[in-house]
């Protein structure tokens, strides 16, 4: 049997160390055909050395130099958006890069009919409109590598989308479940996940409930589903992935213990299943399952993204760009913990009094994400000043 060869971008992160370690345990079955990351010299050195990819891609170019001096002539290293397309020619392009850096990487791998594993939230709720009408008009597959999607996938099995009431999406609730989140929060207590080991802006998007705001929104688009069908509560257990809930009044489950390495390989292997690294569940052993509802008033970024979905088409992709700036600022202690929804909340009305209603496209798409990020860094800059008066 031909081993199936991965491009896997965001190699370095978690979720790309997730699909390496995949990736070994299927040795058998796949092949590691490219690596890119953006900066982590270190981990790609380390990574290339071990599964010697044909190509090896940074879109930082100092990085690149630096990465191409360790490795030596064996390896292809390359730099840039040019590389990453190139790069993406494989038979599963394992998605995982922070923000929209790996977009034509996936448009590129969708109209190659290939199969796009896909982790980053960012392309599907800034250009998840036309990503999906890409891959419906060719023969690419996209497949959810969050864990919440990809439980939803599971738990659909190919059932017909009329059959579905709603779709229950489950929130560990991050570190400030049971208070909410306090406006000064430090970056410290932002970051201290009680679940997950995640990225940093992932992680501060789990403590503002964005991150759930951002797949409420996935979810929508990726399932074809309206806003109204998709919830979300509460799990702090992180059991329950999601829930799908049918019209006959039945519901359907998806259940594992939190690890990455298991929808990831979901998307690498589907429609098989195979014996993964996940630990068995053991259900005598978890005892409670509990369901808290999710207080939008507490939690305002989780309103906000149903209100960017009323206002589309191009509003979730403002929406986005804006919470990407609020974050970066915030980590950057340029902003307080608090000030992040009301920066998004700012853009997207203004967003709302400019935006015309057109179907959208990559190119005024990206216009869109361009001047949100602007519009959120002014408000980024006015809170600062006012900050240090």
């Amino acid at each position: 049997m031909r081993r199936q060869r991965v491009a896997v971008f965001g190699s370095t992160g978690s979720v790309g160390t997730s699909a390496l370690d995949v990736i070994a345990h299927l040795a058998e079955r796949f092949k590691v055909t490219a690596l890119a990351a953006g900066r982590s010299v270190d981990r790609i050195v380390r990574q290339a050395r071990r599964f010697r990819p044909e190509r090896v891609i940074l879109t930082d170019r100092a990085a690149c130099d630096e990465v191409r001096r360790r490795l030596g002539a064996g390896f292809d290293v390359r730099w840039g958006p040019g590389a990453l397309i190139d790069g993406a020619s494989a038979d599963i392009l394992v998605m995982a890069m922070s923000g929209t850096a790996g977009l034509l990487a996936v448009i590129t791998a969708l109209e190659q009919g290939r199969r796009v594993a896909l982790a980053t939230k960012e392309i599907l709720v800034g250009y998840g409109e036309v990503v999906m009408r890409m891959a419906g008009r060719g023969r690419g597959q996209i497949l959810p590598i969050d864990s919440e999607l990809c439980a939803v996938h599971q738990c659909l099995a190919g059932r017909n989308r009329s059959e579905i009431r709603r779709v229950i999406l489950t929130a560990s609730g991050g570190p400030f479940r049971h208070r909410g989140p306090p406006r000064n929060a430090t970056v410290t207590q932002v970051l201290n996940h009680p679940t997950w080991t995640m990225g940093r802006k992932i992680t501060v998007d789990s403590a503002t409930m964005m991150n759930k705001g951002l797949e409420v929104i996935e979810t929508v688009r990726l399932f074809g589903l309206a806003p109204e069908q998709v919830e979300a509560v509460i799990h702090p257990q992180s059991i329950i992935h999601s829930l799908v809930e049918f019209r006959d009044g039945s519901m359907l489950a998806q259940l594992s213990h939190a690890d990455m390495r298991l929808p990831v390989q979901y998307c690498l292997t589907y429609p098989e299943r195979l014996p993964s690294l996940a630990k068995p569940l053991n259900l005598t052993e978890v005892r409670r399952l509990e369901f808290q509802p999710i207080d939008r008033k507490r939690f305002p970024c989780l309103e906000l993204a149903y209100r960017a979905l009323e206002q589309g088409p191009s509003a979730p992709c403002a929406l986005n760009a804006a919470n990407q700036v609020a974050v970066e600022a915030f980590l950057d202690g340029k902003i307080a913990f608090g000030a992040i929804p009301g920066i998004i909340d700012a853009t997207l009305t203004a967003h709302s009094r400019t935006a015309r209603a057109q179907r959208p496209t990559i190119k005024n798409l990206m216009h869109v994400e361009a001047w949100a990020a602007a519009h959120a860094a002014g408000l980024v800059t006015g809170a600062a000043k006012r900050t240090t008066r």
